[in-house]
């Protein structure tokens, strides 16, 4: 197939974007798939082979089969570009608009989770105009609506508290505080459609204090440990709660969900990502390919649910 990759995008994650759009280019290349090259600059624009692309509701995007979204964080991942793509009336790799909103935003997430009953850590959602608020310490202060442990800081004192909302109001005006689990991390990947299939879970082992920005894209700044080291019915537990938690928010395509274990067996659902980093030390594909599918076989079949999911949506729009 002729496939579009778009890469880049607006958000502080443009970087990253770029490295998940290269890996997926090449494995689509090696799949036998033509992958073209398509930037999102940080200013709004897109360009094609250096010049500036002009997009045309009805006229599809560069006469590609299915669009690849490798974008994170906000204008990408959060339902913004796949509106667009909608409106293009384009196949497109991941998630739905509604979807991708919703995931982008951890408090409406958790929400969703917890009518669920999806069991989590405890949680808060603070506005820059909030009135003192109390908090049992350790805590970690997170942006809303950014990915890629972007503006994230663990807070331990009360000043620390003060200082990681500050930080966090810097990159969102929407803050969300969570209570410290102190399990295993664990990290499960799902794809599908209507029926989501997960992968077998891989555990985190984080060479810092925890599972920053650095940890995630610096080489050595994580291990991936695959099949987490679990009891059996523990790991099936994770698998059975990420297509849960991918159906509740309506995913389809693709995501990876990520959790916490504690020495008890309990697990917590943490978060769950639409798009997931696809660099080489991703976990998403990792995870797939010790599950028994590899690269480029995984990204055929993420092609194959966008061109299934566009057809079956088609024959609702009249």
């Amino acid at each position: 197939m002729r496939v579009a990759v778009l890469a880049g995008g607006r958000s502080s994650e443009h970087e990253v974007s770029l490295a998940s759009a290269e890996a997926v280019r090449a494995g689509l290349e090696e799949g036998g798939h033509e992958a073209l090259d398509v930037r999102l600059a940080k200013d709004g624009s897109w360009s094609f082979g250096g010049e500036p692309l002009a997009l045309e509701p009805g006229r599809g995007l560069l006469g590609a089969d299915v669009v690849f979204p490798a974008l994170h964080g906000p204008f990408g991942e959060d339902g913004t570009v796949q509106g667009l793509l909608e409106l293009l009336d384009v196949p497109y790799v991941g998630a739905g608009v509604a979807a991708s909103a919703v995931a982008m935003d951890k408090v409406l997430s958790k929400e969703l989770f917890a009518r669920a009953g999806l069991p989590q850590v405890d949680y808060r959602a603070v506005h820059p105009w909030d009135g003192p608020m109390a908090f049992t310490t350790p805590v970690f202060v997170k942006p809303a609506r950014l990915g890629s442990s972007v503006g994230i800081s663990k807070a331990t004192t009360p000043d620390e508290l003060a200082d990681s909302l500050q930080a966090a109001f810097e990159h969102d005006s929407l803050v969300i505080v969570e209570g410290m689990a102190s399990g295993m991390e664990v990290e499960c990947s799902v794809i599908g459609n209507e029926r989501g299939e997960a992968s077998l879970p891989g555990e985190i082992v984080v060479n810092a204090d925890w599972y920053d920005y650095e940890s995630k894209y610096e080489p050595g700044g994580m291990e991936l440990v695959v099949p987490a080291r679990l009891p059996e019915e523990v790991r099936e537990h994770v698998r059975t709660l990420a297509v849960e938690a991918y159906r509740v928010l309506g995913c389809a395509g693709m995501a990876r969900v990520d959790f916490f274990v504690e020495e008890d067996g309990r697990v917590l659902v943490n978060e769950l990502n639409t798009i997931p980093g696809f660099t080489s030390t991703s976990v998403f594909a990792k995870l797939w390919e010790a599950s028994g599918v590899p690269y480029p076989k995984l990204l055929d079949r993420l092609l194959r649910l966008a061109l299934e999911r566009l057809d079956r949506e088609r024959r609702y729009r009249r």
